[in-house]
């Protein structure tokens, strides 16, 4: 079957970011930040909005892009829909049931991927998609957000581990350091389903083995773009090993100041600085746009990298303004990035009417 043009794919990434925006409205509501009042009824929300209506929309389309077979694109759809369903104050279970259908769809085409190359990479992306099935799932059943968010931490850790591991293939891990990589992914599995202090020390280790591995630890001595997402990457693995030492100590009850600072340290230390430094890699290869590099890129990573930092600092000492104060400079942040991104767009097509 024909891939679907770049044209039909934007909408697909809008639906993705729209989420990402009430998303993080609804964070910032739920610091107490006066907000529109959409986002404040949706504060309930947060979670899913960030994690399934954002992420899964994203990377379910970057997947499907990657297969180039029209019926994955029913990935991002789904879970783009069922976003949309959520902001819009649809019934509940149509959300659910719309997240479930994106994120089967989106395991399906991992899953014949890895039926295709049985490779370790392959069958952790897959891993990956399977926890976000079966979190969602999960949340349809009527288990509440805090148990479904363990299985969709593991999807984005998993997802980003297999893609890292995917690169390795440049500088292949020695066979005791594939072995360890087994033994990890074996430890974040058993934690998810077990123990939230095993998923800690499964997540250190990662970090560990990600920071040793990484051919980023050779291309930051790079220029340019290559230097930049090596930057993103090593700086990330810094916040899942912190992500993961706080889990370790203090495991994972909703409601603590441990628990906002894990989640975080993850969600935006690690995942964002992943996505900020692979956003000029995604936007060129989903919608066939250039994205020309300028140092200006690193302006979203620093402050996002404060912001989390002011926001732990809050967690740490109990101090809710410096966590409130964290919450609004990581949404400035965020917005920073996506005025970049838009903004990078527009001088690569500049720059092609120009030649």
């Amino acid at each position: 079957m024909a891939d679907l043009p770049p044209v039909l794919r934007f909408p697909l990434l809008l639906l993705g970011f729209l989420s990402l925006i009430l998303g993080v409205g609804a964070g910032l509501a739920r610091l107490g930040w006066t907000v529109p009042e959409s986002a404040v009824e949706l504060a309930a929300f947060h979670g899913p909005l960030m994690i399934c209506g954002f992420f899964g929309t994203v990377i379910s389309l970057e997947r499907a892009v990657a297969l180039g077979r029209v019926w994955t694109y029913l990935g991002p759809l789904a879970a783009g829909a069922g976003g949309l369903c959520l902001i819009f104050g649809m019934p509940l279970i149509l959300a659910q049931a719309l997240l479930v259908l994106g994120s089967a769809i989106l395991f399906a085409g991992s899953a014949l991927v890895f039926l295709r190359q049985r490779a370790l990479f392959t069958f952790t992306m897959a891993a990956g998609a399977a926890c976000w099935l079966l979190g969602n799932g999960l949340w349809f059943s009527g288990a509440s957000v805090y148990t479904a968010s363990v299985w969709w931490l593991g999807f984005l850790v998993l997802t980003i581990a297999g893609e890292r591991l995917e690169l390795s293939r440049f500088l292949p891990p020695s066979p005791v350091a594939h072995r360890v990589f087994i033994g990890v992914l074996a430890g974040m599995l058993a934690g998810m389903a077990l123990d939230a202090r095993l998923l800690g020390l499964a997540l250190l280790a990662l970090a560990i083995w990600l920071l040793r591995q990484d051919i980023a630890r050779r291309t930051v001595k790079d220029k340019g773009l290559t230097r930049f997402i090596a930057v993103c990457l090593l700086s990330g693995y810094g916040w899942l090993a912190l992500g993961g030492a706080v889990m370790l100590g203090a495991g994972l009850a909703p409601g603590t100041p441990a628990h906002d600072a894990a989640l975080h340290a993850l969600m935006l230390g690690f995942v964002f600085s992943m996505v900020i430094g692979h956003a000029p890699i995604i936007f060129p290869a989903v919608l066939r746009v250039t994205t020309p590099y300028h140092p200006i890129f690193y302006g979203p990573l620093l402050l996002l990298h404060l912001s989390i930092l002011l926001r732990l600092t809050g967690d740490a000492t109990g101090e809710f303004e410096l966590r409130r104060a964290g919450g609004l400079l990581n949404a400035v942040a965020l917005l920073i990035f996506i005025l970049n991104m838009v903004a990078s767009v527009i001088r690569g097509k500049l720059q092609q009417r120009s030649h």
